[in-house]
C-alpha cells in the first residue's frame, strides 16, 4: 500500500565527480553580499556586519548545463558562487568543527531576476521571486573533500562568451565557509544534504539568450552553462 496520498516528488540529486553515486539535496541556503567589492557595487557598506541569508529550493539546482531565460524579467544577472555540500550537520556547530561536516564543493551560479528583486527591495519584501525561480542555480559536479581538500583560496571567475565578467579569490569572502556553517547552525538545524552558496565577487551583470557562461573555481573543473 502506498503511504502517500499523491505521487512523491523525486529526490533532487547532483552528480559526484568520479563516482556513480549522487549527492541528495535537502535544503539550499544562500549568503548575501559576502564579497566586499560586490557589496560596494550593490550600494552597500562592505564592513563585516552580521551575515544574512535567503533560500533557494532544492530543485532550483540544475546540473544540465543549460539555463532557460526565465519569464517576467528583462534583467537577469549572473552571480558565480562556490557551493558547499554538507555530509552531516546539527545545531550550534562551532567554527572549529564546521569543516568536518563538509562533503564537498561545486561550482555554481545564483541567477537573479534583478528587476524583480529590486521591486521587492523597494517594498521591503522577501527576494524569493527574484532568486528562487525554476532552474535558477546551475551547478557543476560535486567534488568530494577527499579528492580536492577544502577550498579556502584560489581564483573564482566567470566568463561570458569568452570575456571575463567576474574575477575574484575565495579568500576575499567576508564570512569564511566555517563561519557561515557555524552561524547558520545557530538558527537552523543543519543536516546531510544541505547546500550553501557562499556569495559572489564583483562584476555581476545581465545575460542574454544565446550567451555561453563558463565558471572557473581553482581546484575543481570548469563548468559551462548555456543561456537558452
Amino acid at each position: 500500500m502506498n503511504r502517500f496520498s499523491i505521487e512523491q516528488a523525486p529526490v533532487v540529486a547532483l552528480p559526484v565527480a568520479g563516482s556513480a553515486a549522487s549527492f541528495p539535496v535537502r535544503r539550499v541556503y544562500c549568503i548575501g553580499r559576502n564579497y566586499a567589492a560586490h557589496a560596494i557595487e550593490m550600494g552597500h557598506d562592505p564592513d563585516r556586519e552580521p551575515p544574512f541569508f535567503f533560500q533557494k529550493n532544492p530543485d532550483n539546482l540544475d546540473p544540465s548545463g543549460e539555463f532557460p531565460y526565465p519569464p517576467h524579467s528583462s534583467d537577469v544577472h549572473h552571480e558565480v558562487e562556490l557551493a558547499v555540500m554538507l555530509k552531516s550537520g546539527g545545531s550550534n556547530i562551532s567554527v572549529a568543527c564546521s569543516l568536518a561536516h563538509v562533503f564537498g564543493y561545486a561550482a555554481s551560479l545564483d541567477m537573479t531576476r534583478r528587476d524583480l528583486q529590486a521591486e521587492q527591495k523597494k517594498l521591503g519584501r522577501p527576494w524569493e521571486i527574484g532568486k528562487a525561480f525554476e532552474r535558477s542555480a546551475p551547478v557543476g559536479p560535486v567534488h568530494p573533500v577527499s579528492e580536492v581538500g577544502h577550498l579556502s583560496e584560489g581564483r573564482i571567475a566567470l566568463t561570458v562568451n569568452g570575456i571575463v565578467r567576474q574575477d575574484g579569490n575565495l579568500n576575499q569572502m567576508i564570512w569564511k565557509v566555517p563561519e557561515i556553517i557555524a552561524f547558520l547552525s545557530k538558527y537552523f538545524s543543519l543536516s546531510a544534504g544541505d547546500v550553501v552558496l557562499t556569495g559572489t565577487p564583483a562584476g555581476v551583470a545581465a545575460v542574454s539568450r544565446g550567451d555561453m557562461l563558463e565558471i572557473e573555481i581553482e581546484g575543481i573543473e570548469p563548468v559551462g552553462v548555456k543561456v537558452v
